[in-house]
């Protein structure tokens, strides 16, 4: 099955109200060679050097810190083009809203073309170069595709809005019609099965053939033509009840009524906004009743405020049923038990825990010796039992002695857990409060500085700034930054969009707009009789975009990557300040990044972060251990105003502080994780299923605090959708990020910044992309041969490891 790239991104509990979908795409961005000039537009190369590192280095925290320095630096470049536009991403077609039509339409002419090839592909050698064709027409594919989805989200103009949704739409409806044309399943199978083609494929190859052959599958291709249309009428009915389901978070109550007397504690400022005539109107989600459960005093008034805001509406449970029951049947429709089964077969658990037999019941379901992502979810359970049951009784300590409470109820209560964890951590910060003055040594300048001396430290590349002629960025305050590797020159661009602006996005992402992949000379020998326009063949067979020989002089397409954060701009006379958070979410987002980046594979399907999807988040977990390095802080964090150097006592005091309860917040997410495994088991099919009491009796089996029987929070759990069977997928490489920064980074003073050590996770990791499976990557960063097959060993190895390191 052909296939866009795309990723959902992680949400904790505490943000379940605010879903979001993010995704990798697919793009590209500019040429390489000597300048040239089209249609009066002078465009500068893309080489393999840029000005010394040294002056890159001051110059990126400049591009960021200061305005007046960026306008200087960027003006030059819009200038010298006489305001002509020069294409979004380079990309020579789209410098008008008209342009995404003609890309889309070039682009349909050139699919059709491979389309032929391959259904008419007759000879060993047509047969051979199969997998190849079907990868680039997968890479044409998601040219459009994905850049379209990301400009119809992402830029400003209407007009540029509405074209590239109609060009995504145009893609995605030709994509359907290819996974639906059997024939090309047909030949892809016939290539795989003769031994004298396949045994000629290079590893890639094979992988992608595989992956190829299995996606078809998955897309029903395979079945007769009445259940082929009933997979379709299943999956047609998946992808409304998903958003439905999402987009409509709503509780079955929405407000709950107090009298105001009964709310103290709380601000009552707040209280008084929500208070008309002695009687307090507290919307049961949001802001109010979040403020509420941490503020109230009075334990009764608590307990409402705790049903209320976790009983979904009776609209929202129908929803979700019939969404799992008809994944269910999906599955089985397609020939897996569940669509568990279905969804992990090629995930690195690869099973989700449960025998062969038809499973209607949970009690059946928990009797049977589990493995997989059960193994690990066990095993994980068992790690941070002693650290929850040691937060719960320094909480259960603090409402025993509190003076607030006249009758306390025996135990600690599910609605106290909020009060008291308020309570306790307002009473741990320091009475210095130096933490809120740790912002003043993370410009937004300084910690992109440090990044781009990390990834020198630990893998040989480095950021270097480089201005935008009119029309290449969506915004003018988008920076680009290209990245530059000690021995193989200009290897990727990056897109940064990371300051606030009206009708932005708050939530940080990382898309992958486009993917490496190695572009064959008969590609751009297609161009030579063919009305193209371009300056060079090399352009036309890449749109205009980055690309670059490598030393065996092979032309790859650039990895294209575009972070969008929101970060507020403060007083114009000092530079974007980070919260310590924000340092970690950027961080985070470049974790991605330099997966994709370094993630360069001779074939798009397996490039960068298209791996497993409980693989993808290794990466950018992982670079959150290095925001709190102190040989990491060291290279970057200084006070923006006198660059006094950071004292690190001020950041270990932040993280203990973020981490004082962390083992609850573990089991909040185990217990998530159980509960999307079993919905996503073949319980759902039973004609008595009840998510509701489904959910009371997995929580039950594995929360330290009782919920209360009238709830159904299951309705808020968005991610379902998104995440369906694969919630497991955070826990696990969060456990697997700790294992790598300790044995990897930690075994010499100064490993965080070590090239040998940053060599290992790039060779062994980082370099394959989804070429290779996680868990030979795994064993090979570790030097762990036994967890090379994995299989439920391995997976119970994980999850002894724990998360909370």
């Amino acid at each position: 099955m052909l296939k866009p790239l795309t990723r959902q991104t992680w949400t904790c509990t505490s943000c379940l109200f605010r879903q979001q979908s993010v995704r990798r795409r697919l793009a590209t961005a500019a040429p390489a060679g000597l300048d040239t000039v089209r249609d009066g537009i002078t465009l500068s190369p893309t080489t393999h050097q840029t000005q010394a590192p040294a002056s890159d280095d001051s110059t990126l925290r400049q591009i960021f810190d200061s305005q007046q320095f960026w306008q200087a630096f960027s003006g030059s470049a819009q200038a010298s083009n006489l305001g002509r536009s020069t294409g979004l991403f380079r990309n020579q077609y789209l410098t008008s809203p008209e342009g995404f039509g003609r890309f889309a339409s070039i682009t349909l002419q050139k699919c059709r073309k491979i389309v032929a090839k391959v259904l008419a592909a007759s000879t060993l050698e047509e047969y051979k170069a199969i997998v190849m064709d079907l990868d680039r027409l997968s890479d044409l594919l998601c040219r459009v595709i994905d850049l379209s989805d990301f400009v119809r989200s992402n830029h400003p103009d209407r007009k540029i809005q509405k074209a590239a949704s109609e060009a995504h739409a145009l893609m995605f409806e030709y994509m359907n019609v290819l996974n639906t044309t059997t024939g090309l399943n047909d030949q892809l199978k016939v290539a795989a099965a003769n031994p004298e083609i396949s045994t000629t494929w290079s590893e890639q190859e094979s992988l992608v053939a595989q992956i190829l052959i299995k996606d078809f599958s998955r897309s029903a291709i395979d079945l007769p033509a009445n259940d082929r249309q009933k997979f379709i009428n299943l999956s047609n009915d998946i992808s409304q009840l998903g958003p439905l389901f999402v987009d409509n978070l709503a509780p079955q109550n929405p407000y709950i009524s107090f009298e105001s007397s009964k709310l103290k504690g709380m601000d009552p400022t707040v209280v008084k906004e929500l208070t008309r005539g002695g009687t307090t109107t507290l919307p049961a989600i949001g802001r109010s009743s979040t403020l509420a459960l941490k503020s109230v005093q009075d334990e009764k008034m608590r307990k409402r405020v705790y049903v209320g805001s976790r009983t979904a509406s009776y609209r929202q449970i129908y929803i979700l049923e019939k969404l799992l029951r008809r994944r269910a049947q999906l599955a089985r429709l397609s020939g897996y038990k569940s669509f568990a089964h279905m969804a992990l077969d090629d995930k690195m658990a690869r099973s989700p825990g449960w025998c062969s037999q038809n499973v209607f019941s949970l009690s059946e379901w928990e009797l049977i010796l589990a493995e997989s992502v059960n193994t690990f979810l066990m095993a994980l359970k068992t790690d941070i039992r002693k650290r929850v049951e040691a937060e719960h009784e320094e909480l259960l300590k603090l409402k025993r002695l509190d003076p607030d409470v006249r009758f306390p109820s025996q135990g600690l209560n599910a609605w106290d857990k909020d009060y008291y964890i308020s309570k306790l951590l307002s009473s741990s910060r320091s009475k210095s409060r130096e933490s809120d003055f740790l912002s003043a040594f993370f410009s937004l300048g300084t910690v992109m500085q440090g990044l781009s001396r990390l990834f020198t430290s630990l893998y040989g590349v480095r950021f270097a700034p480089r201005a935008t002629p009119p029309g290449e960025t969506w915004n003018d305050d988008v920076r680009r930054i290209d990245v530059m590797d000690e021995s193989e020159g200009h290897i990727a661009v990056v897109y940064c969009d990371l300051f606030e602006r009206t009708g932005k996005s708050q939530n940080p992402a990382h898309f992958t707009l486009r993917c490496s992949r190695r572009i064959k000379e008969s590609e751009i020998e297609e161009m030579v009789n063919s009305d193209h326009g371009f300056a060079t063949l090399e352009d036309a067979a890449n749109d205009g975009m980055a690309s670059a020989r490598n030393d065996k002089g092979e032309l790859y397409q650039l990895p294209t990557i575009a972070l969008v954060c929101d970060f507020s701009r403060g007083p114009s006379h000092r530079p974007v300040l980070l919260s310590y958070r924000e340092v970690q979410t950027l961080f985070h987002e470049m974790g991605h990044a330099i997966h994709s980046i370094l993630g360069r594979t001779t074939l798009q399907n397996v490039a960068g972060t298209r791996c497993a999807t409980d693989f993808a988040e290794l990466p950018s977990v992982l670079m959150e251990h290095f925001a709190s390095a102190p040989e990491v802080l060291k290279l970057f964090a200084r006070h923006w105003e006198t660059d006094a150097p950071l004292p690190y006592r001020m950041v270990k005091e932040t993280v203990d502080f973020d981490r004082r309860l962390s083992g609850s917040e573990t089991e909040s997410q185990i217990i998530l994780a159980f509960l999307d495994q079993a919905y996503h088991s073949s319980i759902p099919l039973s004609l008595s299923f009840d998510s509701t009491r489904v959910y009371h009796e997995v929580h039950d089996r594995h929360s330290s605090l009782a919920e209360p029987p009238e709830t159904s929070w299951h309705g808020y759990f968005g991610h379902l959708f998104g995440y369906g069977a694969t919630y497991y997928s955070y826990l696990f490489d969060r456990a697997i990020a700790g294992k790598v920064w300790k044995d990897v980074f930690q075994q010499r003073k100064g490993g965080a910044v070590d090239r040998q050590a940053g060599s290992v996770f790039r060779e062994q990791v980082l370099r394959w992309g989804g070429g290779r499976d996680g868990w030979k990557c795994l064993a090979g960063a570790l030097n762990d041969p036994s967890l090379a097959e994995g299989g439920p060993t391995a997976m119970a190895e994980v999850g002894r490891w724990g998360v909370n390191s």
